[in-house]
């Protein structure tokens, strides 16, 4: 017989509405829920001023258009963890779909620190953004091998090892779901090799860390080209979301049962999900004031510049073109590399301009006066090309 995970909620069924008799119910569920919805609804217009401002002000496409993603994180955590307070019973679905969005401001947080570091190689040859990068050893905990930021491996080695988490996690996502519709789950325990969760949340964290060991292999290698970017504000805004939600949700687990009791129509693990869910609302206020001051518009202002449309940068923001781009272009690297040489299967060698992104020209071995000139650095145009650079259309 296949186990099945003890269910979460209470056979009972508070039947009580919100408006008892033409009076507010105020019992301590829906005084949080009350809370919840109002955080959840500043945090919203906090970041939608935000998110308008970049909108308003759409210079530089091949950032801000990464920017808006990571900007979307606040209000998504707040909107998905207010229904998942509302609607408790179902609150594993819930936190799955939420944590799937984690990997998109990761990825978007990575292509953004490629454009940063592409920017100062403009009007300069492209590729000695890196070049003067020589081979140094890797971070910890494998500092005994080296590796050289010149060769194309890298780059494609470093966008891919992030962008997989954009594969993976909403891939568990996805699994987690299946497995809870079905009752194998367990997301709230027993911990046991008999159910999935064991297996999801090991997937999980073993993607996840190839993804954060990637970002700080490459923030750690272009530091010089990042000051006055701040990337550290930038990175902290994003993954102290991360780490508050997992550690107060593995604090409120750990009291289950012995300070967090059960009552009649809430079970121990109910509760406990109800006060992370709580926590996340009131904590995404702060979060998305930390990241309208982390990635403020001010940089992307043009002096008496026209204000531009809002819907370009809005589709820019939610096509996920780029992502697709990248995943394919580093999987087919490594294809090709898994055959053998390169040199061997075209008579066109991928060098490291291609990975990072170069989109220039080539020029005659005596002509080297172009270099500086005519090469420019664009790892992640539009699906139009010739539009990567240009700004979202403009209000007359």
């Amino acid at each position: 017989m296949t186990p099945t995970c003890p269910s979460d909620n209470t056979a009972d069924v508070d039947q009580s509405s919100f408006w008892s008799s033409g009076n507010l119910n105020w019992d301590e569920h829906r005084i949080g829920w009350a809370i919840a919805g109002g955080c959840a609804v500043l945090t919203v217009l906090i970041s939608l001023f935000s998110v308008l401002q970049h909108c308003r002000n759409y210079t530089k496409p091949n950032e801000q258009r990464q920017i808006l993603r990571i900007l979307y994180m606040p209000p998504v955590y707040a909107i998905i963890s207010f229904f998942s307070y509302r609607y408790f019973r179902s609150y594993t679905y819930y936190s799955l779909i939420e944590a799937a969005y984690e990997a998109v401001t990761l990825s978007a947080f990575l292509l953004l620190l490629i454009e940063f570091v592409a920017a100062t190689a403009a009007g300069s040859d492209a590729t000695k953004a890196m070049e003067r990068k020589g081979k140094r050893a890797l971070p910890i905990p494998f500092c005994c091998w080296n590796y050289r930021p010149t060769k194309p491996y890298f780059m494609y080695t470093v966008k891919w090892s992030v962008l997989q988490y954009v594969i993976f996690r909403p891939a568990v996502s996805i699994a987690g779901i299946i497995c809870q519709v079905y009752n194998v789950l367990c997301e709230s325990g027993p911990y046991s090799i008999y159910f999935a969760n064991v297996y999801l949340e090991a997937i999980d964290f073993a993607s996840i860390s190839v993804a954060l060991y990637g970002l700080l292999l490459f923030y750690g290698l272009t530091k010089e080209e990042l000051v006055g970017r701040r990337p550290m504000a930038k990175f902290l805004s994003i993954k102290l979301i991360v780490m508050f939600t997992f550690y107060q949700s593995f604090v409120f687990s750990a009291l289950e049962g012995r300070v967090i009791k059960a009552t009649k129509y809430w079970t121990a693990a109910n509760i406990s999900d109800g006060l992370n869910a709580l926590t996340i609302c009131i904590e995404m206020v702060f979060f998305s004031i930390l990241m309208m001051w982390a990635y403020t518009v001010n940089e992307y202002r043009v002096s008496g510049g026209k204000k531009t449309s809002i819907w370009r940068p809005l589709w820019d923001s939610v096509n996920y073109w780029d992502f697709v781009t990248e995943i394919g272009g580093s999987l087919k690297f490594f294809f090709k590399r898994a055959r053998g040489p390169l040199s061997t299967h075209s008579s066109k060698k991928i060098d490291f301009g291609q990975a990072f992104g170069v989109a220039g020209r080539s020029v005659a071995d005596g002509d080297k006066s172009l270099t500086e000139e005519s090469i420019r650095l664009a790892p992640y145009p539009y699906s139009d090309p010739h539009n990567a650079d240009s700004a979202s259309p403009v209000l007359p």
